[in-house]
């Protein structure tokens, strides 16, 4: 990976689908040379941009964990097995004394990802133990964490992502066009929009403009990830914890602010910390642990739940080197 490499998935990270001649004088070099680097890096499957639920999803709908345990033999049938259902977006093969699988679950509301498990997740053959918390608040996700490629000065010429943050979701009902829209950028976020009008039989202008209300509202955000030979750290690691009560809404001023920190949420049940960090080395786990409880002196860690392989990440498949190779489409709007 290059240099100019790393800084355009950072960019990219903040303003998800800049246009190249806004990027280039930030990056010093010309509109056809990002052009072609980003078409390297995607063809690849070393770094994709997608739509994702906004932040107003967190505030009405349902984020669950999911904590599998299965039959040894069965451990990697089912993990593709469940990377095929669209409400587990993202699977993890992972090593613990207890759990076999993690899985991150977006539903309409808890009624449904009740459903999703009972009914399509438990049946599966091979399938030991399920466990399953709900997101109370959400500190820190993917659309957030940033690579820290580019300086100080280079973000502020950048500007802040108009990804509809702190926003909320007006009233409006989607309709057929809305989810074409949605469909195509789930599968690629820096679509054009000549390319989006003629999927939605629209015009360019009506769709910047539904993508602007889309995003503004809250309902739509974008991401830029990437596989760990981009990231430099292929690490992952999931910590579960307990916190006093009276500490919980701290977290965001603590633990989320830890570089490495991917994920943070306070969630249901005994241990009401659930973190995710991506890290250099194996070595660095106890680190950013012994880290996480010096700025939280009342958390307990109760489990470190050690990423092995991740088979699918927000709707994206990926090969045993995190690679993109796929889609599995999620349809939450």
């Amino acid at each position: 990976m290059s240099e100019l490499d790393l800084a355009l998935v950072h960019a990219l990270q903040v303003r998800p689908r800049a246009s190249w001649t806004d990027l280039a004088p930030l990056l010093g070099v010309s509109p056809v040379t990002l052009a072609r680097r980003w078409d390297h890096l995607s063809a690849r499957g070393l770094a994709w941009v997608s739509a994702v639920p906004g932040p107003s999803f967190a505030r009405s709908s349902c984020t669950a964990f999911v904590f599998v345990r299965c039959a040894p033999a069965a451990r990697q049938r089912l993990a593709g097995r469940i990377a095929r259902l669209r409400e587990a977006v993202t699977v993890e093969l992972v090593a613990s004394a207890h759990v076999d699988l993690m899985l991150d679950v977006l539903a309409r509301d808890v009624a449904d990802a009740h459903r999703f498990v009972s009914e399509e997740l438990i049946p599966l053959p091979g399938i030991v133990e399920v466990e399953w918390v709900v997101t109370t608040s959400l500190y820190a996700e993917g659309t957030r964490w940033r690579l820290g490629s580019l300086d100080p000065s280079q973000l502020s010429v950048l500007g802040r992502a108009e990804t509809g943050e702190g926003a909320r979701s007006a009233a409006f009902d989607l309709d057929p066009v809305d989810h074409a829209l949605l469909d195509a950028l789930v599968r690629d976020g820096r679509i054009r929009l000549a390319d989006l009008a003629a999927l939605a039989g629209s015009s360019a202008a009506t769709v910047r403009r539904r993508l602007g209300r889309l995003t503004a509202s809250g309902l739509l955000a974008f991401r830029c990830d990437m596989a760990p030979v981009v990231s430099g750290l292929p690490v992952s690691v999931t910590f579960r914890g307990r916190a006093a009560v009276g500490e919980v809404n701290r977290l965001h001023r603590t633990l989320a602010t830890l570089p490495e920190c991917r994920l943070l949420a306070a969630v249901t049940g005994s241990a009401n910390v659930l973190a995710t960090y991506w890290l250099r080395d194996i070595g660095s786990v106890q680190q950013r642990e012994t880290a996480a409880c010096v700025r939280l002196p009342s958390l307990a860690v109760t489990d470190r739940v050690l990423g092995v392989r991740t088979e699918k990440r927000m709707g994206h498949l990926l090969d045993n080197e995190g690679r993109r190779v796929g889609t599995c489409p999620i349809r939450l709007w």
